[in-house]
């Protein structure tokens, strides 16, 4: 996905796609801490659209796919699991 991907897709909502950019850009940065707050983000804008009935299906079945996607980048994306360079 590229940075400016999002303005192309029609039917994207607006803030599920502003908070990926983010949570993308600190990903490629290799901000971790920033990147864990991002997902959380994301994953809590999700839960709220979810619950009030904001997405339509084809919106729920790619950012369900996007928010699984994350999960499994973002298990070990932690400076606690950073491995020193010298071991």
């Amino acid at each position: 996905m590229g940075m400016f991907d999002f303005l192309k897709k029609s039917g994207g909502n607006k803030e599920l796609e502003e908070a990926l950019r983010k949570l993308q850009m600190n990903c490629e940065n290799n901000y971790k801490d920033a990147a864990q707050a991002n997902f959380r983000e994301f994953c809590g804008l999700l839960q709220e659209l979810k619950d009030k009935g904001k997405l339509s299906a084809k919106q729920l079945e790619y950012y369900d796919h996007k928010l699984e996607e994350y999960k499994e980048k973002m298990k070990k994306f932690t400076h606690k699991d950073q491995t020193p360079y010298w071991q």
